[in-house]
Parts: structure tokens; C-alpha cells; sequence
């Protein structure tokens, strides 16, 4: 994997837990999530435009956008219900390990062949990821809709990733994310307005439009995390190797939320974050 491809990997994989921890904090996290959207919406835009980029030309790639806000749809609705009904520790994990599903996809379907060594250093990523938020005594089949619930997530990411690699290499990127959250959103919308439960309203999921600068930034950290990752894919980034390295963000996420959001303890979760850079470290030198 080539350095200049891992570097921009990285980066993306440490600014992704930051607006994470942003909506979580946020007193309607799904207010948070619907601010982001428009803001994403409207950083899309704005880049195009002063890039220059056509935003007409995603009809080249329409059938790859079907896929991605389908994919985008499932593996949101289904993330956040399964969050809601099931441990995190338990379920997570497996809602997480795409970098698996996309080997299988790619090897299977698309042609794709993987060195040894790379597979290697995927399985220790994948091990030290679910490792670093699995809790003991929790049986996976103890809630099988949530299981289920996490298997679909792993499979909207899978194939969002894999449209979105294709996808750029004959459209730009913000393009290309205009476009997803321009239809995204009202399904994100309608599905919280209807399933959000009690705590959530209509009045509830717009308060960017009194206070929008905390969406702002919000909205700049996500945008740039995820562009980085469109440009990984770009300049040739294989989707497997990509979305392995971008597990980076699971050890931050879990250091972040023990430093900042207090949820877990931080001692056991050592050893499987070496184990999983360990694995990043034999990704990127194969």
C-alpha cells in the first residue's frame, strides 16, 4: 500500500471518532446527525462549484449512486436500531468488521486476489478491533434480530465502500457526496421523525437551524474524513487494504470515549490495540 494512500487513510481515521463523539454529546444526537447531513450536503456543493466539478455528471454513474444510498440507508437505520436494542459490546464489533465482507465480495465477484500476507494483517486487525470492545459473557445468538441488524450494517458499509471505490474513479468525490446526501437525508429525516422515539420531534432534529455553528464543525471534520477516504479509492486505494488501515479509528474511538465520554475502562484495551496496528503495519509494508 503506498504511503501517500495510507497517510490520507489515517488522517481520515482520526478525524472519523471526533465528529462521532460531537453528535454523541450532542442533546439530540439525532438532531446532531441530520445537522451534519445538511451541512455535508452543502460542503459537497460549495467544493464542486469551486472546483469546478460538474455535478451533472453523476448520471455516468448512476446505478454506482443507487447502490451507495442504498447501502448508506441500511447500514444507518440498521446501526442505529441495533444500537438501540442490543449491547454495543456484543454487536458493534461485527457491525464493524466490513474490511471481512469485502474480501468475500471482491474475491468472489469482482476478481480480486489477496497476497497471504495482506490477509495476515487483515485478521489481525479484524481480531484486535472486535477484541478491543468485546465484553465477556455476552452471547451473540442470546439476540438474534440484533444480530441480524449487525450483519446488515456490515453489508450496507461492505457495498457502500465498494460503489463509492468504482464510483470514483470516473466522477469527483464531492460529486459523488452531493449526490448520497442529497437523497440520504430525507430517509434519515422521516426514519428518526417515525422511529426516533419519545425523546426525538420534529422541533428536535433542527436545532443547527437556531445554533448552526456547532454543526459546522461538526460537518467540516466529517466531510474531510470521509473525502479523504473517496480520495484513497482514487489514487487506487484496493477497498479491503482501505477499510482495514481505517479500523485505526476503533482504538481512538474507544481512548477517546474513556478520556471524554467516560465509557470505558481503559486498561484491558492495550493489548488489542497493538494487535490491531500491528495489523495496519503489516497491511501498509505488503
Amino acid at each position: 500500500m503506498e504511503i501517500s494512500i495510507t497517510i490520507l487513510v489515517i488522517v481520515s481515521a482520526i478525524l472519523h471518532p471526533l465528529w462521532n463523539a460531537m453528535i454523541k454529546r450532542d442533546a439530540c444526537p439525532e438532531g446532531a446527525f441530520v445537522g451534519n447531513s445538511i451541512m455535508l450536503v452543502l460542503f459537497a456543493g460549495s467544493h464542486s462549484l469551486i472546483a469546478g466539478h460538474d455535478l451533472l455528471t453523476i448520471t455516468k454513474i448512476w446505478d454506482l449512486l443507487f447502490i451507495t444510498v442504498c447501502a448508506k440507508i441500511v447500514y444507518t437505520i440498521s446501526l442505529v436500531t441495533m444500537l438501540r436494542r442490543g449491547d454495543l459490546s456484543a454487536y458493534y464489533p461485527i457491525a464493524r468488521s466490513s474490511p471481512a465482507f469485502i474480501v468475500i465480495i471482491s474475491s468472489l465477484f469482482l476478481g480480486v486476489l489477496y497476497t497471504p500476507t495482506i490477509l495476515v494483517g487483515m485478521s489481525m486487525v479484524l481480531i484486535g478491533a472486535f477484541w478491543l470492545q468485546y465484553k465477556r459473557g455476552i452471547r451473540f445468538f442470546d439476540n438474534p434480530s440484533t444480530l441480524a441488524l449487525a450483519l446488515l450494517a456490515m453489508a450496507g458499509t461492505s457495498f457502500n465502500s465498494i460503489a463509492d471505490a468504482h464510483a470514483v474513479q470516473a466522477v469527483a468525490p464531492s460529486v459523488i457526496f452531493f449526490w448520497t446526501f442529497i437523497f440520504t437525508l430525507p430517509g434519515f429525516t422521516l426514519f428518526f421523525i417515525f422511529f426516533g422515539g419519545k425523546k426525538v420531534s420534529i422541533v428536535s432534529l433542527f436545532p443547527w437551524l437556531k445554533n448552526p455553528f456547532p454543526y459546522v464543525k461538526i460537518g467540516l471534520i466529517c466531510y474531510a474524513s470521509y473525502l479523504l477516504i473517496l480520495l484513497a479509492y482514487q489514487g487506487g486505494g484496493e477497498v479491503a487494504v482501505v477499510n482495514s488501515v481505517r479500523q485505526a479509528s476503533i482504538p481512538i474511538s474507544v481512548f477517546l470515549g474513556g478520556m471524554w465520554l467516560k465509557e470505558l475502562d481503559m486498561k484491558q484495551r492495550v493489548l488489542a490495540s497493538l494487535l490491531l496496528s500491528s495489523g495496519i503495519v503489516v497491511i501498509v509494508l505488503s
